[in-house]
């Protein structure tokens, strides 16, 4: 079983759409004309989607933290840090954790006040 698609909420579904083509480089698929809503798709990896969907009254959950919930995403190590400056360049705020693992890692929020981990795929190990 794996995951085949994440569905996160905003109020600006074309920004939202953008910041991710610009900092994780993910590219827009087509998606079915019959949304009554308005929505991006963007393919994060083969078989995996994220879906941005409009909200008028979103608001992100206080529950957004390294202990709460936050999605974490492996990323190639070579790239970690050009991708904390493009995550800065668009406006993510990054979090150092606040426990130590064994591998490089980095938190960041959003734009829209989503948690995110961000770990290096290339040094992953569990103790």
């Amino acid at each position: 079983m794996s995951i085949a698609h994440l569905t996160l909420a905003t109020r600006d579904v074309r920004a939202t759409s953008e910041f991710f083509q610009r900092t994780f480089r993910w590219q827009p698929i087509r998606r079915p004309g019959n949304s009554p809503i308005e929505v991006e798709w963007l393919q994060i990896a083969p078989g995996q989607q994220l879906h941005v969907l409009k909200v008028e009254d979103f608001e992100p959950s206080p529950f957004e933290k390294e202990f709460g919930r936050h999605l974490a995403l492996f990323h190639p190590g070579d790239d970690m840090e050009p991708l904390k400056d493009r995550l800065r360049e668009a406006g993510a705020e990054l979090l150092p954790p606040l426990r130590d693992t064994p591998f490089p890692r980095f938190f960041f929020r959003d734009p829209n006040g989503y948690m995110f981990e961000v770990i290096d795929q290339n040094k992953y190990v569990i103790e």
